[in-house]
């Protein structure tokens, strides 16, 4: 296979029209038709970017030898600028939808505690407090389950950023280095703010049981509590979305080729996991009655969950 027809072989795998390859490559139309035509070759720059472009060195352009077989191989799927623009575009707007989305549901049972010390106080009867309680509950919970559904959805196309090899062109990159550079500080003040609330969150409800024995006085810290932790929590959403995505552009991190590799397969068991984890929280509220410590559920399977994702690694990576 000759010069011109491995750039125009190249160039459809990458899904670009002539004037695409041209505008990545600061040529003209004209010119990139001319090289496929065999009409003309290009500066040994231009080359070095195509090969840059494509993912492939410049003797597989250059010489006359046998292509590696890409298919057996990691087929890179090419990313270009619009769709790295439109992706992070997208993720910005998801980080603050899901970071309150999340924090919506750490609140929600603060309702239901309030209305119940207020029950155990005499001035509501108890099934008031529990329907408004667990009424107020739902609403938040599906209000939450609705903006992660919307979010997934619309995520979808951007799926393979996260499970296959991709090869981003020489200015998404670029692009995306800036960007990491410029966010960097940014990501860790909010990283620090996020993990100081979740940790300073605990003192409330231990001042409280230390300094008052009245259920109601516990139940307010612990709804403090609950809140303080939320708002941490949203820091560390908000930062950690936007760093991923960038992640992910530059194959870095938790998304570098061998951790895509690595992490293949762990899918179903997080799935299954959170379902059981699902199932044990509402069939324990629900015979004991016990929503007030039920929540205890979701920090403990937080817990094990990564205790479960660094042993799964550890295994694979053997």
């Amino acid at each position: 296979m000759g010069f011109s027809e491995k750039v125009t072989s190249l160039r459809k795998q990458a899904g670009w029209s002539q004037e695409e390859l041209a505008q990545r490559l600061d040529v003209s139309r004209q010119a990139v038709s001319k090289w496929e035509s065999g009409q003309a070759m290009p500066d040994l720059d231009r080359v070095v970017r195509m090969s840059e472009l494509f993912g492939v060195s410049t003797d597989s352009l250059l010489r006359d030898i046998p292509e590696p077989d890409r298919s057996v191989q990691e087929a890179a799927r090419a990313v270009t600028m619009e769709e790295a623009q439109a992706f992070l575009s997208l993720k910005e707007t998801m980080a603050d939808r899901i970071a309150w989305a999340v924090f919506a549901c750490v609140l929600a049972p603060i309702p239901l505690l309030m209305l119940s010390a207020l029950a155990e106080a005499g001035g509501l009867s108890e099934n008031v407090a529990g329907a408004v309680g667990i009424a107020v509950l739902l609403v938040l919970a599906a209000g939450a389950v609705a903006v992660f559904l919307s979010c997934g959805i619309a995520s979808e196309r951007y799926e393979y950023l996260e499970k296959e090899p991709i090869q981003a062109a020489r200015t998404v990159i670029q692009m995306a280095r800036e960007q990491q550079e410029s966010s960097r500080e940014r990501y860790g003040r909010w990283n620090v703010a996020g993990v100081s609330l979740c940790i300073l969150a605990a003192l409330p409800l231990l001042i409280a049981a230390m300094l008052s024995e009245s259920a109601v006085a516990v139940i307010a810290a612990l709804c403090v509590t609950l809140a303080l932790a939320g708002f941490g929590t949203t820091f560390l959403i908000r930062a950690g979305i936007r760093w991923e995505s960038l992640q992910k552009l530059l194959e870095e991190g938790d998304y570098s080729r061998e951790a895509k590799r690595r992490r293949h397969g762990h899918g179903g068991i997080s799935a299954a996991f959170w379902l059981v984890t699902v199932s044990i929280y509402l069939a324990y509220s629900f015979i004991t009655g016990d929503w007030r410590r039920s929540w205890i559920v979701w920090p403990v399977a937080g817990v094990l969950y990564a205790a479960l994702a660094a042993a799964l690694s550890a295994r694979r990576g053997r």
